[in-house]
């Protein structure tokens, strides 16, 4: 049975595609799901994608991860990223590990989205690649 990778994402993702397209770029949640599900069957992976508007789901999510044996969580936390010590919290209290991931740079833009409290507690963080971000989050997840 393959390695399983849960690929969270937050709140306004599933508007991905028409979400302020100059910034998030035209590809839906969809499109990278697609993408995701090909490059992880050629690393021998499966992939357990979810979206919530919801930062209770997201932690509940993140406790299921460990529940389950899971490999690694790839979370686009979006704007709870700069605002959620709950999901800090629930990062910390897991053995599994989670990458962070952003479509944009946050660093490139407005000042409150410089403090990531996801990124105080993951393994890694991966920005600014737009979809490709996932990619690249996905093949650091394998190589754990």
């Amino acid at each position: 049975m393959p390695d399983t990778v849960f690929v969270l994402n937050g709140p306004n993702l599933n508007l991905l595609g028409t979400r302020e397209p100059e910034i998030y770029g035209s590809a839906t949640l969809d499109d990278i799901a697609g993408m995701l599900e090909d490059r992880a069957r050629e690393l021998g992976l499966e992939i357990d994608l979810r979206q919530s508007n919801h930062e209770g789901h997201l932690v509940d999510w993140l406790h299921e991860a460990q529940a389950v044996g899971a490999k690694a969580v790839l979370l686009n936390a979006g704007a709870f990223t700069h605002t959620s010590i709950a999901l800090h919290d629930a990062i910390k209290a897991i053995r599994t590990p989670v990458i962070e991931v952003h479509l944009s740079n946050p660093h490139t833009r407005e000042a409150f989205r410089h403090r990531s409290y996801v990124g105080m507690a993951a393994k890694a963080t991966i920005a600014g690649f737009g979809p490709m971000s996932y990619l690249l989050a996905l093949e650091g997840a394998h190589r754990l």
